[in-house]
């Protein structure tokens, strides 16, 4: 009923809390305009600042060796696959140093589940990176590698996580999380950790002083209740620690992938889930838009459905890449992007805290 969805979104606009069913009501609407709309007055009641953020970082993935098998992933290949490389010191400097070169302050280090590299093996990377580049944030390691690294060493959470934030990790990306809810795991990534372990990575790395986001990619075999449940779970969790900085959607790529005849979801449907994020996460600060996916117009409408936030320059980028799905954007493209939706565009760090004028 079109009546019950203008009372959901005025009310939610006006600061009433969007229960579960309501964001399932939601979904299930096909007023994008409205959805928009809604979603665009709570960004803008949140960050009413005149700019909208972007910031300048690289995808490092160190390895690309991972036993989880994910049917999604078109990237990594199995211990043993002769495709299968770990960097080296130098060439992993040498795109630093280039991130830096073009005005970088961090890098998102990534490399899977590679059983040939222990806990001592990342510590020293990250010590490495921390001594060559002291200035670099490094933001690395998604809650299935932490939980990964866990189970291969014998030890807690907490105790992985103390280690490499001793050895200079800043912190911790969000990516992993696909859809928090177990069937749907066990369909997609069979082998990657439970949606309960995933949170709990979060939650100590929370309880440790750490931040870090938040993601999900949609758009597969998941149902739209799952997208809900999925979002539930992060919100009780910001409740709870209120450690996750921004939440970052992106819809699956199906090329080169296990799942290649999964239908793909497009732009509508992206920027729906987005608005719908937006009007449920009332305790996230920041929601970013994925144009990496989406392309850049997209991902500058998305800057009217909720995002304040245009995301990465992404120097790198080869998970989605090796999906068929390859957007470019120059830094000067993404500012013009940014000023074209109304706004002056602001770089930012990881924590999202402004950088320069």
């Amino acid at each position: 009923m079109i009546s019950d969805v203008a009372d959901l979104l005025e009310r939610t606009v006006a600061g009433e809390r969007l229960s579960p069913a309501g964001a399932l009501r939601l979904l299930e609407s096909q007023d994008l305009a409205a959805l928009g709309g809604a979603a665009d007055a709570v960004s803008r009641r949140m960050h009413p600042e005149p700019y909208r953020t972007y910031n300048i970082d690289r995808n490092i993935n160190y390895t690309n060796v991972c036993t989880s098998g994910c049917r999604f992933c078109a990237f990594s290949c199995p211990p043993g696959d002769a495709a299968g490389y770990v960097l080296g010191r130098e060439e992993l400097f040498a795109k630093i140093e280039e991130t830096v070169a073009l005005g970088g302050d961090q890098v998102l280090l990534q490399g899977g589940m590679n059983p040939e590299l222990p806990l001592a093996w990342h510590e020293q990377m990250v010590r490495d990176i921390r001594r060559m580049f002291p200035k670099v944030n490094v933001h690395g390691f998604s809650p299935p590698e932490v939980d990964f690294l866990a189970r291969q060493s014998g030890l807690s959470i907490r105790e992985v996580l103390e280690r490499l934030r001793a050895a200079g990790l800043g912190s911790l990306p969000g990516g992993g999380a696909e859809i928090l809810v177990d069937r749907v795991r066990r369909q997609i990534s069979p082998q990657k950790t439970s949606a309960r372990r995933w949170l709990e990575v979060c939650r100590t790395w929370h309880a440790l002083g750490g931040r870090g986001s938040a993601t999900m990619m949609f758009g597969h075999v998941e149902t739209l209740a799952d997208r809900v449940e999925h979002l539930e779970k992060l919100r009780e969790l910001q409740d709870e620690t209120g450690g996750f900085t921004a939440f970052i959607a992106w819809t699956f790529q199906s090329g080169n992938t296990k799942m290649g005849d999964t239908a793909k979801v497009g732009p509508a449907e992206y920027l729906k889930t987005l608005a719908v994020a937006r009007l449920f996460l009332d305790n996230f600060a920041n929601l970013q838009s994925s144009w990496v996916t989406q392309g850049l117009r997209i991902g500058q409408l998305a800057l009217r459905f909720g995002a304040n936030d245009l995301g990465s320059l992404m120097i790198e980028e080869n998970v989605v890449a090796a999906a068929g799905t390859r957007f470019r954007a120059s830094l000067d493209q993404m500012r013009r992007v940014i000023r074209q939706a109304g706004y002056l565009p602001r770089r930012r760090n990881v924590f999202y805290e402004g950088i320069g004028d």
